[in-house]
């Protein structure tokens, strides 16, 4: 597992450790204790990247197009 806190990892960082505590918890191959930690880090990179994802989400909503449907801005959204 990575030493970085998940709330400063990028969408891809947090991703690609998911992947590996996945494939972790799959082979059943650590000690309970060690799953129990697996399992919540894998919790906390599940929530990173949903977060990201909205984030991303909410940049490209804010996204305004012209007539011809080219990007000409961006309309202010709450929150961000």
């Amino acid at each position: 597992m990575s030493e970085t806190p998940v709330e400063e990892m990028s969408f891809e960082a947090a991703m690609a450790e998911l992947e590996k505590v996945l494939g972790q918890l799959e082979r059943g191959d650590v000690a309970l204790d060690e799953s129990i930690a697996l399992y919540e880090r894998g919790a906390a990179l599940k929530a990173r990247c949903e977060a990201k994802l909205k984030e991303a989400e909410e940049k490209v909503a804010a996204i305004t197009l012209d007539g011809d449907g080219t990007p000409e801005g961006l309309k202010p959204v709450s929150g961000l």
